[in-house]
């Protein structure tokens, strides 16, 4: 059976820009944490795995002593860990309310491409690192309830290492194949927008295609199978193909023809181009 498996942020939904970075701030100011996050600050803390890792890069010493951290104290790790947990469930609080505010725009052509896929019995999931409360309240905002129900859901601190290492793709390859050892890499297709989601599902042997989003477009996507502007949406929006080394030739949007034809290529037979030289006009 193939299997589609989504990440979530900048995939499902513009969720960065319009949710995670907000909540973040929001945090901060509740917390009387002196950070505050301009989009271009954001766009580098991306680089980071994991929301509560995110938090942990700016607790530097002389930010621990001011919050009334003591980084020589026996009890520093666990008491800076403590207080990372409280912020980070303030902040998935506020981010599902901006969700289920409707304050987190859809990309296009996910809805419209899961229901060709699900209607053609493909297998469903996304693998994220955000938690797992806040990847439910997107994908049923992107997709509906109804369609989100066919989802299996990774998320969160399942793993220890977060993208860009492999280990939320392996773990969802075990979690997905356990009636026969493990899901087979050839059956499954990856829709990413970052270069770290790229990595991650590469390292698990993945074929990957690549949806950009704002914070990512300059990323660099050497392996992909496909890089496209969005997936698209008929007489709506059409998809800007930036590389394709297996010449698929998506045309005006994605669907489930083009993730069809990604399986059937090998990966390893086409060279990792640098997604630069592979753009159309």
């Amino acid at each position: 059976m193939p299997t589609l498996i989504f990440d979530c942020d900048g995939v499902l939904a513009d969720t960065e820009r319009y949710g995670h970075l907000p909540a973040f701030n929001q945090t901060f100011a509740e917390f009387f944490v002196p950070v505050r996050w301009s989009d271009a600050d954001y766009a580098q803390k991306l680089l980071i795995g994991g929301g509560k890792e995110r938090m942990l890069s700016i607790l530097t010493p002389e930010l621990c002593h001011r919050l009334g951290l003591d980084p020589m104290s026996p009890h520093f790790t666990a008491a800076r860990a403590a207080m990372i947990a409280r912020w980070h469930q303030r902040k998935t609080q506020i981010y599902t309310e901006r969700v289920i505010a409707g304050d987190l725009p859809a990309r296009p052509g996910v809805f419209r491409l899961a229901s060709e896929a699900a209607a053609a019995g493909w297998r469903l999931a996304v693998a994220s690192t955000s938690a797992a409360a806040s990847v439910r309240a997107v994908l049923e905002h992107t997709v509906g309830p109804d369609l989100a129900a066919r989802f299996t859901i990774f998320a969160g601190d399942i793993v220890a290492a977060k993208k860009p290492a492999p280990d939320i793709y392996r773990y969802a390859l075990d979690a997905l194949g356990t009636d026969n050892g493990g899901l087979n890499p050839d059956s499954v297709v990856v829709v990413e927008d970052s270069a770290n989601g790229l990595r991650a599902a590469l390292g698990a042997g993945l074929r990957t295609l690549v949806t950009v989003s704002g914070y990512t477009v300059d990323d660099n996507f050497a392996g992909a199978a496909l890089v496209v502007s969005s997936l698209g949406e008929p007489d709506v929006l059409e998809t800007i193909t930036l590389a394709d080394p297996f010449r698929l030739r998506p045309g005006a949007i994605v669907d489930l023809g083009v993730l069809e034809s990604i399986l059937t290529r090998t990966p390893s037979a086409d060279p990792l181009l640098d997604h630069a030289s592979e753009v159309e006009i």
